[in-house]
């Protein structure tokens, strides 16, 4: 494990049964609260920016829009927020897609991404891959093409990579941390 993985595991902090019973919430709250942990993060998730040759980066709601933004500064990209359903006015493309109890819908607007867009996506965490998938097929009926997918941490045993992975193609999913 690096230094900057040490730094940011240390700074998670766990919440047992939280939002319900027999879940370990992951709460990086500390971690934001930390300059030099958010510092870290926000320098790590700029250089895969920069790997992958994104010329904007896609922030997903509500915690990738604390990360996302950021990074975008540091990288000297743009920042494009991806939004739940009926929260951005104007012309919209909406991308449906299922959780565990129903479903869901997010949304960007239309004019923010173009063809010439090599779009990176950044959220908190990588669980089942629902909404992650969504905003991949949002970005790319918008015309523009997905450079990669970036998380802080992936929970490998919800299995969102798997999900994914058939849905991104070449496009790199990278996470910081793996639990």
């Amino acid at each position: 494990m690096t230094d900057v993985q040490e730094l940011l595991l240390s700074r998670i902090r766990d919440v047992a049964d939280y939002p319900e019973p027999g879940v370990m919430f992951k709460d990086i709250t500390p971690l934001l609260a930390d300059p030099v942990a958010f510092t870290a993060l926000t320098g790590a998730l700029a250089d895969i920016a920069e790997r992958t040759g994104a010329t904007k980066v896609v922030g997903l709601e509500a915690r990738g829009f604390i990360l996302g933004s950021p990074v975008a500064v540091r990288a000297g990209l743009g920042f494009i927020p991806v939004r739940k359903a009926g929260k951005l006015p104007g012309a919209t493309l909406r991308q449906a897609y299922d959780l565990e109890y129903g479903s869901a819908e997010i949304e960007v607007h239309a004019e923010d991404l173009t063809g010439g867009d090599r779009v990176l996506v950044v959220d908190d965490v990588l669980a089942t891959g629902g909404t992650a998938e969504a905003s991949v097929q949002l970005i790319r009926r918008a015309g523009a093409e997905v450079a990669g997918l970036a998380v802080l941490m992936e929970l490998g045993f919800l299995g969102g990579r798997g999900r994914l992975e058939p849905t991104l193609g070449e496009a790199p999913l990278e996470a910081l941390l793996r639990i």
